[in-house]
């Protein structure tokens, strides 16, 4: 059975390849390298591209077979673009440290002061308290209390944090169980209740984890990805805020928490035998959490204003893809505090204008949290978070991975790979319908980030899907957007995504069983992607799908 405790970690078999495998893809991504180098170029590609190309290859099947660690592979552009001469030391070192990057950070310090003054687990356990009761209510609240913790913090960290009370709630009813059985044949009834309840524990978890992270811009590293690729990529292209991607999503979110629920329990028993503690059993553990402590409560102020300021940043607008008409439903304190700092403190016009970005919000409320002090039980008085957390807790391989995959997006753009492949596309892809290519597109990412690393996959492809939808003369957001979302829709393999390995690692889902489940919820995931892409994004963003905008221009090769 996994450790109870919140540090709890997947065994080790499921977060490593096997050694002749690492061998393996090690040689094999040397001799991909080596072969990619010496081929004739092609016709239309730059020196400089292919030699891009083949510290792709390396890097692709590096982080496919994980020869070396997954954060080491991303620092392969730091020594291979400059001794290859594909971008200066100082432009690559850029890509490492931008504004994504602190978002990232910033969201991550956040969640470490929730999770160390245990706010975490009083949110969970209220929201199961007042949905819980039978088995698919039991499910339903883990799911959900697991996907909105999920929408603000990592989802393995949301993972972590879960399953130790899913855990302890399968042990109690189990000694209840022992306790008030009237017969042998009532607690071998009840003993397959329960063990149906663990499967539709432990999946929804990590269904939950996956599907609450589509939500918010920093639900997920696919998503932070995404942001620092769309700047690289287009550096005149409109932003894409935490206003604009939260009511396009989290609809997606609950299709996906719906059919996830639907999924795990159409054949869970509806009662535990003659009993049912499920509900006692989350009052009694709130009642033993007592009273907020004053840490708790500060902590919560701070969530509460942090997720205001990122929702409410830019106007809430809904544009018509037909008439280009706008109409606001909420007003951004964004371009008010832009005038201000160009009306009262005679900033200057462009530096105002990029002052305000959701990794300001977060870096902001994050520092506050190293100055806010709270009086403990002690009666001492302690800051909301100390360096130390955060650098023994913080998830450096993460933000490396993120910095590789923006300088992958930045050299790309610049040695006009991404616009040849995307020609290539392209040219096999015309006179296909739109809604035809995003599904397809959806179901290739959804598939093959079952065995890929999901972060990894769209730092490779999202530059070749900006440069294929260039070529198509179509709006590049149509492609990469989906193509992000549905990198986190993979709920069949251990493999897929921390969540699924960490439930998985348990010992009480059998792989058959997630495959079952995982199935139908990955294309699923494929068919709510593609609708919610034509019928919110397209009206949120103010898309017109089949118009190549203005600063879609084409990167120019060197």
């Amino acid at each position: 059975m996994l450790d109870s405790s919140p540090h709890a970690r997947p065994r080790d078999d499921f977060d490593r390849s096997h050694p002749h495998w690492q061998r393996f893809g090690l040689w094999t991504g040397l001799a991909a390298f080596v072969l990619v180098m010496i081929l004739p170029t092609p016709d239309g590609l730059s020196p400089a591209a292919q030699r891009l190309a083949a510290a792709t290859v390396l890097m692709a099947i590096l982080w496919v077979s994980q020869a070396i660690p997954i954060a080491a592979t991303a620092l392969i552009p730091l020594a291979a673009y400059p001794l290859l001469g594909i971008q200066s030391a100082g432009d690559v070192s850029q890509s490492y440290v931008n504004a994504n990057i602190f978002l990232f950070f910033g969201g991550f310090i956040i969640a470490l002061g929730i999770e160390k003054w245990g706010l975490h687990r009083r949110i969970a356990l209220h929201v199961v308290h007042v949905i819980g009761g039978s088995p698919p209510r039991i499910v339903l609240g883990f799911m959900m209390a697991t996907a909105f913790l999920s929408m603000w913090i990592s989802n393995t960290a949301t993972t972590m944090l879960m399953l130790p009370i899913a855990i302890a709630l399968l042990q109690t009813l189990g000694e209840v169980d022992a306790e008030t059985a009237a017969s042998e044949n009532s607690r071998q009834q009840t003993q397959e209740a329960l063990s149906r309840l663990g499967i539709g524990l432990m999946l929804g978890i990590a269904y939950g984890a996956s599907c609450g992270g589509l939500a918010t811009l920093v639900g997920t590293p696919t998503n932070v990805t995404f942001l620092g690729q769309w700047k690289q990529l287009f550096p005149q292209a409109p932003e894409v805020s935490m206003g604009e991607w939260l009511p396009v999503f989290l609809p997606l979110t609950g299709l996906m928490l719906l059919s996830s629920y639907l999924v795990l329990t159409w054949r869970l028993p509806r009662h535990l035998g003659d009993h049912d503690p499920g509900r006692s059993f989350f009052r009694n553990r709130l009642k033993a959490l007592g009273k907020p402590s004053s840490g708790e409560r500060a902590m919560l102020v701070v969530f509460i204003t942090t997720a205001l300021l990122w929702v409410f940043r830019k106007p809430l607008q809904f544009r018509s893809s037909e008439t280009g008409e706008s109409w606001t439903l909420l007003p951004g304190w964004g371009p008010w505090y832009e005038s201000f700092l160009i009306e009262r403190l005679h900033a200057d016009a462009t530096v105002a204008s990029g002052a305000v970005h959701d990794a300001t919000v977060a870096m902001t409320m994050s520092l506050l949290l190293f100055v806010l002090s709270v009086r403990t039980s002690t009666a001492q008085r302690e800051t909301l978070i100390d360096w130390e957390t955060v650098e023994h807790k913080m998830p450096w391989g993460i933000i490396l991975l993120l910095g590789g995959g923006f300088a992958m997006a930045s050299a790309f753009s610049d040695t006009g790979l991404s616009a040849w492949l995307g020609e290539s596309l392209a040219r096999s892809l015309a006179g296909t319908p739109l809604p035809v290519l995003v599904f397809c597109i959806c179901l290739m990412m959804t598939f093959l980030t079952e065995f890929t690393s999901n972060v990894a996959t769209v730092s490779t492809l999202l530059p070749i899907l900006a440069g294929t939808a260039v070529t198509l003369g179509v709006d590049p957001r149509l492609l990469m957007i989906p193509a992000t979302v549905t990198a986190s829709c993979a709920f069949m393999l251990p493999i897929a995504t921390p969540p699924n390995a960490i439930v998985f690692a348990s010992g009480r889902v059998s792989m058959g069983q997630m495959i079952r489940h995982g199935l139908l919820l990955n294309l699923l995931g494929v068919i709510f992607v593609t609708a919610v892409t034509f019928w919110l994004l397209v009206p949120m963003m103010g898309i017109t799908p089949e118009t190549l905008p203005a600063w879609a221009v084409p990167p120019a090769a060197p």
